[in-house]
């Protein structure tokens, strides 16, 4: 048996220079992250929760984060991201107070923002102190993560009881258009490895979430051009940081048949490209064994 890497997994390393290159064009390119992110803050809207800490996990540019502070005004908001470049661009976005949200109801949160701030660090080995954290969100930003249940663990692990943990990360069709038209052109993998809806929501209650509700929907975005698709990804930081990657620079003969297989899906002068998007919702609640493994066991007195 093999103990080689799966090559659709990421290299860390390369998700993050590739997110640190991409700080400064991010914002222009990001519209499918933008709009989920819209949506998945707005299933806030139906949780009866009052936050004293939120922690943003993927933060980017920081976008979402500012949108929490807002929703959250009397909350402590952390923004955690992987890549320094990414995360000083948060920070300066708190700090200008860019959110339209966030400058409406700055006067109510009394501080003008200083319950928030940004840091830089792992979903894996996430920088807090266990059980301090009342909210955990994160858009589009664990399918960069190769072990989802250790990420999930982290989560369970900062959360205090009764926390949520509400995420948005993408699903196997993703990109299944780039997908097919690289298996076409070489033996190399292009897409990363995205997780299915079901298996997510078993890894949610083997880390010990309880009520996980697990939902998703499909995106097709359109390009004028396959060239148009490939700058759109490389923009927002999302190029080819599989381990089965090839090592050398793509030549100009591998990518003219790429773009060639890409043009013939091409309809009405638009090529599409799927994106499936898996929403993840789960809450801590009281633990049922020790760190050790041990059954935790409740004892009540009865009133006389």
């Amino acid at each position: 048996m093999s103990d080689a890497p799966d090559p659709r997994e990421v290299d860390p390393a390369v998700v993050k220079r590739a997110f640190g290159r991409a700080a400064a064009t991010y914002d222009a390119s990001a519209v499918l992250q933008r709009e989920v992110g819209r949506r998945l803050a707005a299933r806030l809207d139906v949780v009866r929760l009052e936050p004293a800490r939120v922690l943003d996990i993927g933060c980017g540019t920081g976008e979402a984060t500012a949108e929490l502070v807002a929703r959250y005004p009397r909350a402590h908001v952390v923004g955690l991201d992987l890549a320094w470049p990414m995360a000083r661009a948060a920070s300066d976005r708190l700090g200008r107070g860019r959110s339209l949200y966030r400058r409406l109801l700055a006067p109510l949160a009394g501080d003008g923002g200083s319950n928030a701030h940004v840091v830089c660090g792992d979903a894996l080995a996430l920088p807090l102190s266990g059980v301090c954290v009342d909210l955990v969100f994160s858009n589009l930003a664990l399918q960069w993560v190769n072990d989802l249940p250790r990420a999930f663990a982290e989560m369970r692990r900062v959360l205090r009881v009764g926390g949520l943990a509400t995420f948005t990360t993408f699903g196997p069709d993703t990109l299944r258009e780039l997908r097919a038209a690289f298996a076409r052109a070489d033996g190399h993998t292009h897409v990363g490895r995205f997780a299915d809806m079901h298996d997510v929501g078993d890894m949610l209650v083997r880390a010990g979430f309880a009520d996980p509700v697990m939902d998703a929907e499909t995106f097709c975005l359109e390009y004028p051009s396959p060239r148009a698709l490939m700058l759109d990804l490389r923009a927002i930081g999302a190029t080819n940081a599989t381990r089965g990657r090839p090592r050398a620079l793509t030549g100009k003969g591998r990518m003219a048949r790429v773009y060639r297989e890409l043009e013939r899906m091409m309809r009405d002068s638009r090529l599409p490209a799927t994106f499936e998007v898996v929403y993840g919702h789960a809450w801590k609640g009281e633990p049922r064994a020790t760190d050790a493994g041990l059954p935790i066991v409740k004892l009540e007195r009865r009133p006389r």
